[in-house]
């Protein structure tokens, strides 16, 4: 096959090379963005007295017969033709002929290309946010379900001190919405029109840029021809954006692979969403969960693979930076599977609020207010927590919870201690009694959501 750009050699390439330099077993995924982008800079031609009005109408006519014949499946692309930008123009000009020649003129693949990757990003980071609004809601519903659901809350996974699952659930929808947020703050710098920039140095022919990106939604257009064609800071910043998502599903993850053991029982998950055991009958794996944490790793990859590719390259346009496409398309395509099954897995737990409650109860999760109500008759921090410690020891050998201890035993260690210290410790009031912003306290965390749903409906 003839390459659109053979003028220059004498020989064609190895059928090797064309294997190795194709990139049309991936990239074909944007030829709905190429044929828009297309459309747009047929009509701009036009309009600007660079091709015919007539001319552009036929180019037009063509690409839209193309792009409904992909969508039907009737169209096999050439590995020959390299990529998807040149298969649709060897499309093209074989249904209209010579003027589909002209459809190239004042472009490049280099901007048609990162024209054709931001239109692809722009709409899948709003398809990621709307399913990361989706997974913030199901969180949401769960919450106020659970805002008097006593829990341990851990550091170093040792039991520290009472929460509400509430409150818990409430930490991720908080690290979900910075998810959002960042997703939002790189749409808008993807959402720039690099088309015009042709290979590096922009064209000699009146073009208008601007009319072209109106037509395209995009909010701005490139203002230097050497970035628009060599920036692909808009990928990996969206490559980090969705690692970050990564961590927090891989995180939230961990916690349900622990919860649903037998050592916590704190859940169950629902049958749709587990495995079993080839060998062992009794088994109920968290395997999604599980899955999900490994595809955290994929991710964090595709990521350096994207940071590595760029890192020393010259301007303008390299090839090397075929490679940012199938980095992205995974990292698209595996966020938005791991978030299309978490949801729903998250949505069918069965929670064990009794299991929660009994470990909360366990661990002198309330010491900290033990230590708080001496701090409240007067007695320095630092000697109320020697003296709970002390306490704590105590209790240990005698095999007591704090709440087990008269109130003669309480004294031999903090002789400041009243009848009032059992409410103090509590662990309905240690939960209740933190009514900070922030705070696990029911009433606290019934704000933060109406909050949230507040942040949601803007």
């Amino acid at each position: 096959m003839t390459k659109l750009w053979g003028g220059r050699f004498q020989k064609d390439t190895d059928h090797l090379v064309d294997d190795f330099h194709s990139s049309i077993s991936f990239d074909q995924r944007l030829y709905r963005y190429d044929i828009l982008g297309s459309m747009a800079h047929a009509r701009m031609l036009a309009r600007q007295g660079i091709i015919a009005p007539e001319e552009a109408e036929a180019i037009i006519r063509g690409l839209e017969e193309i792009l409904a014949d992909i969508e039907e499946g009737r169209v096999q692309f050439s590995v020959a033709a390299e990529d998807i930008h040149m298969n649709i123009e060897q499309l093209l000009t074989r249904r209209i002929g010579p003027v589909g020649k002209k459809l190239h003129t004042a472009r490049s693949r280099n901007d048609q290309v990162a024209l054709d990757v931001r239109m692809y990003l722009r709409d899948e980071i709003g398809a990621i946010i709307d399913l990361l609004r989706q997974l913030v809601e199901t969180l949401l519903d769960l919450a106020e379900k659970h805002l008097e659901t006593v829990m341990p809350g851990y550091t170093h996974l040792q039991r520290a001190q009472p929460i509400t699952l509430a409150h818990h659930l409430m930490a991720y929808v908080q690290m979900f919405e910075r998810d959002m947020g960042r997703l939002r703050d790189c749409r808008r710098r993807t959402d720039v029109l690099p088309l015009g920039a042709g290979a590096l140095a922009g064209t000699t022919f009146p073009i208008d840029p601007s009319r072209v990106a109106a037509e395209l939604g995009f909010a701005a257009v490139a203002e230097n021809s050497l970035d628009a064609v060599s920036d692909r800071d808009f990928v990996v910043e969206f490559a980090a954006a969705a690692a970050l998502i990564m961590v927090h599903l891989s995180r939230f993850c961990e916690e349900i692979v622990l919860w649903s053991s037998a050592e916590f029982a704190f859940v169950e998950l629902d049958d749709a969403y587990s495995t079993g055991s080839s060998m062992m009958p009794q088994k109920k794996n968290p395997d999604v969960a599980e899955l999900i944490r490994g595809k955290s790793g994929r991710v964090f990859g595709d990521l350096m693979a994207l940071l590595t590719m760029l890192k020393g390259l010259p301007l303008a346009y390299n090839k090397d930076m075929q490679e940012d496409k199938e980095a992205l398309f995974d990292v698209v395509d595996t966020v938005k599977k791991c978030l299309r099954v978490f949801t729903p897995m998250v949505a069918s737990l069965k929670v064990r609020p009794e299991n929660m409650a009994r470990a909360a109860r366990g661990g002198f999760t309330n010491a900290t207010d033990l230590a708080d109500y001496l701090v409240k008759k007067g007695v320095p921090f630092r000697e109320a927590h020697e003296q709970v410690g002390r306490l704590v020891y105590y209790c240990l050998s005698e095999g007591k919870s704090l709440e087990e201890l008269s109130l003669e035993e309480f004294k031999q260690f903090a002789p400041v201690v009243e009848e009032d210290v059992y409410r103090a410790i509590d662990i309905g009031q240690c939960v209740a009694a933190r009514r900070v912003l922030g705070g696990p306290a029911p009433e606290s965390v019934r704000q933060a959501i109406s909050r949230a749903r507040e942040r949601l409906g803007r």
